[in-house]
This record gives C-alpha cells, structure tokens and sequence, in this order.
C-alpha cells in the first residue's frame, strides 16, 4: 500500500512538472514573440520616411513623406547672415541632441564638410524669419522639438536658396578663404579634370589655389586666384533654371 501511494505521488509530481515545463515554454514562446513583433512595428516606424527640404530664400522648413512626396509639416525659420551663409547642397542629419537652455532644447547636426552646422531651436523667438543666424536654421523650440521625434539619423536635408542649387542666388566671385557649396562644386569639376587630388571641402585653401592655377595655366587662361564667371563657365559650371 505505502509502495503504491509513494508510485501514485511520483506519478503525480512528475506529470505536474511536465505541465509546468509545458506551460512555462509556451508562455515563454508567447513573451518572446510578442517582444519581437512589438520590435518589428518599432523598427518599421524608425525607417527613414522623411526628407527635411529647407528653403532659405522663403525661411521656411518642410518636412515631406518620401513615399508620396506629400508635404507634412511647415515651419518658419531663421538661416544665416549674409556673412555667414547658411550651407548650400544635400546632407544628412549625423547627430541629435537634447540642448538645455542657450541654444534651444534640440539640436540636429548636418555633415557638412565645411564645418558645423545644424538645425536647432532658440531662445530668441523674435529671430525666426530672419537672416540672423551664424548659419545654422533656427526653429522655434516647440516646433524642433516636434520635428526631432519625427525623424533619425541619416534622414536627408536638402537646403535651396531660390533656383539654382549650390550656386543659390547665382554666381559668387571666389576667393581663398571662402566656404560653401559653390566652392564644394568648383573642387568637383576640377577633380573630375585631373587637377584637384585632396578632400573634396567646400574650403578653398593653398591646395585649391594651387589647382586652379594649374587649370589655368595648361589652359592658357589669365591667371588669377579668383573664381569669376569666365572660370565657372570654362570649368562647365552652368546656372540652369
């Protein structure tokens, strides 16, 4: 009898340790693919959907859904003084930041290659429209706040300033010692060229100088360390509408 009671127990336990791994798999199973579902539906909402088009000329930010090129959001802006102009060109946003108080509360950092820039809010509300910054794009706080939950790193910024792309308003005459991303662009033509062999910038320093000299001398153009409207057609740099 006290053998039968001791198998009839042993029995019990064991199938109740079955039930429980059983059970305990399957809620593990559940759990595990309940968080991997949730990660999936997160991951597919941080896939890049926006592009950030800036346009300096009407002070205005757009944020546009990349699947149907609709325009989301519009915010006004404030961009660079005249001499300390706002970057020019294509990039991508490789950094974010939640700022204290100063400089606003967020912070969206561009490459540009040329140097710092950003898109930011600001304590000084009364800037935005204006031409004011040191080259950054201004927001107000409420506003980056907003666009900084809506998009990541690597999200492309495109910053226009009227028709006619890196060149802005038109041609700029250049000297060394200019930035920018007309300068970027005579580096680009004279490397595809066979002149220009260091980092494309946008900085124009002794080794662009020295470059361009060169073009000019096998070319048989005046010599000149400024970049006029007869360098930029020569290099096939064109303003087009």
């Amino acid at each position: 009898m006290v053998v039968n009671k001791k198998a009839k127990m042993f029995i019990l336990i064991t199938l109740l340790v079955i039930v429980f791994l059983i059970l305990g798999n399957y809620i593990h199973r559940y759990s595990f693919m309940k968080k991997i579902n949730s990660e999936n539906v997160y991951l597919k909402n941080k896939e890049q959907k926006y592009t950030i088009l800036i346009e300096v000329d009407t002070k205005q930010l757009k944020l546009v859904d990349r699947e149907n090129e609709n325009i989301v959001k519009t915010y006004p802006i404030a961009t660079g003084k005249p001499s300390s102009p706002t970057p020019l060109g294509t990039f991508k946003v490789i950094e974010k930041g939640q700022w204290g108080e100063g400089f606003g509360t967020r912070w969206m950092g561009l490459n540009v290659p040329w140097g710092k820039y950003g898109i930011h809010g600001t304590n000084k509300p009364g800037s935005i429209g204006g031409n004011l910054s040191a080259g950054c794009i201004r927001m107000r706080n409420r506003d980056v706040e907003e666009l900084y939950s809506m998009v990541n790193q690597n999200t492309i910024v495109v910053i226009t300033n009227g028709l006619y792309g890196p060149l802005g308003q038109g041609f700029r005459e250049l000297k060394p010692g200019d930035r920018g991303s007309d300068v970027l662009e005579v580096q680009k033509r004279l490397a595809q060229k066979g002149y220009y062999e260091q980092e494309l910038d946008g900085i124009y320093g002794e080794n662009m100088k020295s470059s361009l000299i060169r073009y000019l001398k096998e070319n048989n153009i005046e010599l000149t360390d400024r970049i006029n409207q007869r360098i930029y057609n020569s290099l096939g740099i064109l303003i087009m509408e």
